[in-house]
């Protein structure tokens, strides 16, 4: 297993080592699991033999977990264990740990621990007293700026557009989309968000607030664009 295959672009000599090890590995009949944040086809930079190989295997698309399957990964764990953990437990931590599965499964025995060791019933105060540390770190808000940039990223345009006084269609909406998450994700108020958006009024972004959640009504694949936008940015 050979995680972060992206890390070898630029490295000619690891590439070349890697390619031999891929292909005695190959013929050996054992099999390779390989990660990248991108597909082989995209990973520009990295050998052509090396990314036809990589092309020829099974290629999955990893995404985000959902809440259910937190929830369910929880369960199994914690039937596994014999350790009797109510259900609210298990969706406060699928709710709370979003970003890292090891991280939730890591959460999950700290509490099987305590409750071995100490002979005490899993409750969610109990939960809130063992892992304070981690829930701490999640209860991270997003900011203005992250929202910003990912929205920026995800429609093609410049950063600096989200402050500027363009007003075609393609920098428009993207802006009143990155206004409508700043409402939803973040507890600035209208007044805040406008500043961020080149001190633009409070009434501006309520228009764009409004303007975009009527729109997620009319059309589906920019609702479907929000949701993964905000399934990002609640993952950071």
């Amino acid at each position: 297993m050979i995680d972060d295959i992206q890390f070898l672009i630029g490295k000619d000599s690891t590439q070349e080592e890697f390619f031999h090890t891929f292909n005695a590995l190959v013929d050996a009949g054992r099999q390779i699991i390989v990660s990248c944040d991108k597909s082989p086809s995209d990973l520009s930079g990295l050998e052509d033999r090396l990314r036809t190989r990589l092309g020829c295997g099974m290629v999955a698309d990893i995404h985000a977990t959902t809440f259910e399957l937190r929830v369910s990964i929880l369960e199994v764990k914690a039937k596994a264990s014999g350790v009797i953990i109510p259900i609210k437990v298990l969706e406060f931590l699928a709710h709370k740990i979003t970003s890292n599965v090891r991280e939730l499964e890591g959460a999950l025995n700290r509490l099987i621990a305590h409750a071995t060791l100490f002979n005490r019933p899993v409750t969610l105060d109990i939960a809130h007293e063992v892992l304070h540390d981690i829930l701490r770190a999640h209860d991270r808000r997003v900011t203005v700026d992250e929202i910003q940039k990912k929205v920026a990223e995800h429609w093609g345009i410049r950063l600096t557009d989200m402050s500027s006084a363009r007003r075609a269609r393609n920098v428009a909406r993207p802006r009143q989309v990155a206004m409508y998450l700043s409402k939803q994700l973040t507890s600035c108020s209208l007044p805040e968000i406008g500043r961020k958006f080149g001190n633009r009024d409070h009434t501006t972004v309520m228009h764009a607030v409004n303007r975009v959640a009527e729109l997620m009504q009319q059309d589906g694949m920019l609702a479907e664009d929000i949701a993964l936008l905000r399934r990002m940015l609640e993952n950071i």
